[in-house]
């Protein structure tokens, strides 16, 4: 029975009069429409709801945020229209990423104390345990504390190619007391932030490490007020201009059209600028740590006996606790640096593990090969050679990439703290120079190599404002690798300069180094007053 029929033969049936032609017409089409109204209001509901969220999460995607550099303060965004200002939600970060940069805090904190403390602890004589433990936690809480003063601001807020703003002085305009918000930091991916005030504090711990390295350069006869007005001045005027350098830009939310690019790149670091990658610190960190401890070896001069008397280390269990402690708190170093619980973390959390157990592993051999025996003192050491020449490259190269830079560092840091430390002629204590210096170098050099899509690596973003990455027939190694040996010279020329000038400073204001008695006596009494062992 067709429509037509059904509607002549239903009104008889009702007794009722039977439809003409344009009645049933008429009535067929108010039946359909309201057949689709009620499926409508039966399925429509539950279709919206399940792709609501969807639809929500990629309008959140495309938004603009007003977002610095993964590791930046707010910016101001291009403007936009009324209309558009109100119908774009605001940004909210996801919980999974601030837990993930929380407890990547927290592995940093575990790398310097105890873990660098430890590690250096155990490798002076018993004697000047405890003013090494001193000089490590004390630099750590003083840079932290300097940070959230000044150094934040310095480092992550817009300024000029060399140094940041005053924007964030004391911390100012991270919390909105009227809207009862915090200020969002932009990451690596559009349309994703976190809360700022977790990267300020992530931040933190990378500046308060970086000036706790130094002090194993000149362990065992600095005085303890002159280590603290050193890393002072250092933190001022090395730390914050490189990070800025090298980490400072405006985030992927402002790169909203390709008439904006060039006005957005002149506002980023000038190594930053440049291109070069450094995705955890190989030149802010270690370079720049590395180059001060070295300077300061120069000028405070060399242990007394150094050459003569016997100076090993007095406890190699506790150097192998530290140097495990640094192992497992790399992770949050180097994945942390993703700024996302994503791919990119992932990546950098496993390269961090091959390229360790690679140096090790190379360490041990060449160590091996040059006295016929391995050490655990090498092995210790390998592994911080490991970890530091995958810093830069962590986020940055394939697993093939990680497996050839951590066995290059691991013979190269051998060499570091061997052959050039004799050619150096310096008394570098804990060998800071040959093993961060040497390793950072490597890793930010072999980074230009293996970040090459040809040899497994990711590539980097080659255009911001579509986040399309770069091909591999646009990838240039030697260009790329220029680029990175330009950032390692920068670095190596503007720690060295500031660390001079500060040395000196502090030379002419409280001095540098302790008398020839309390180094022969110990630091641990003539500084502190206290002793590691008894008995």
């Amino acid at each position: 029975m067709t429509w037509s029929k059904l509607f002549a033969f239903v009104p008889v049936k009702l007794g009722l009069k039977p439809f003409d032609a344009p009645e049933r017409e008429i009535c067929m089409k108010k039946l359909f429409a309201s057949l689709a109204l009620g499926l409508t209001l039966c399925f429509g509901g539950a279709v919206f709801a399940q792709t609501a969220p969807a639809a929500e999460a990629k309008v959140e995607a495309k938004a603009e945020a007003k977002a610095e550099a993964p590791a930046a303060a707010p910016a101001t965004a291009p403007a936009a229209s009324p209309a558009a200002a109100e119908a774009a939600p605001a940004l909210v970060p996801n919980k999974g990423d601030t837990a993930w940069m929380m407890v990547s805090t927290i592995l940093v904190i575990m790398m310097v104390v105890p873990g660098l403390a430890l590690f250096y602890g155990g490798l002076v004589r018993s004697k000047n345990m405890l003013s090494v433990l001193m000089q490590v936690m004390v630099t750590f809480s003083l840079v932290t504390v300097l940070w959230f003063i000044y150094g934040y601001s310095l480092a992550f807020t817009e300024g000029n190619a060399y140094i940041g703003g005053l924007d964030r002085l004391f911390m100012n305009g991270i919390w909105d007391n009227a809207a009862g918000t915090f200020a969002n930091a932009a990451t690596f991916s559009k349309g994703v932030v976190i809360p700022e005030i977790t990267f300020a504090g992530f931040q933190a711990t990378f500046a308060g490490i970086t000036c706790a390295l130094i002090v194993g350069a000149f362990a065992e006869r600095i005085k303890f007020s002159a280590v603290l007005l050193f890393m002072t001045l250092w933190f001022t005027f090395s730390y914050l201009p490189i990070a800025h350098m090298v980490w400072f830009w405006m985030g992927p939310d402002a790169y909203t059209a390709k008439e904006v690019v060039d006005e957005m790149n002149g506002k980023a670091g000038m190594i930053w600028q440049w291109g070069a990658l450094d995705f955890a610190g190989g030149t802010v960190v270690h370079i720049n740590a590395a180059v001060a401890g070295l300077v300061g070896a120069f000028m405070i001069g060399k242990r007394i006996g150094y050459g003569r008397e016997a100076m090993a280390p007095h406890s190699l269990t506790l150097t192998m606790v530290g140097a495990s402690l640094l192992w497992v708190g790399w992770f949050g170093f180097n994945a942390g640096s993703a700024l996302e619980a994503n791919g990119f973390a992932a990546l950098a959390f496993v390269n961090t593990l091959l390229a360790t157990a690679a140096a090790v592993l190379a360490w041990c051999v060449g160590e091996a090969l040059m006295r016929g025996k391995a050490s655990m003192l090498g092995a210790a050491s390998g592994a911080v050679a490991g970890l530091v020449a995958i810093t830069p490259a962590a986020g940055n190269v394939g697993i093939g990439g990680a497996l050839v830079i951590g066995i290059v560092a691991g013979f190269a840091c051998l060499w570091g703290v061997n052959g050039l430390k004799k050619m150096l002629g310096a008394d570098d204590t804990l060998d800071v120079f040959g093993v961060h210096g040497v390793g950072g170098i490597v890793g930010a050099l072999l980074t230009g190599v293996f970040n090459s899509p040809a040899l497994g690596g990711p590539g980097f973003v080659a255009d911001w404002v579509t986040a399309s990455m770069v091909t591999s027939a646009d990838y240039s190694i030697a260009a790329q690798v220029w680029t990175q040996a330009k950032a390692v010279l920068v670095t190596i020329v503007w720690s060295g300069v500031v660390s001079l000038v500060a040395f000196k400073l502090v030379d002419l204001t409280v001095g540098l180094r302790v008398s020839e008695e309390a180094e022969r006596e110990g630091l641990d009494i003539t500084s502190h007053g206290e002793t590691a062992y008894h008995g």
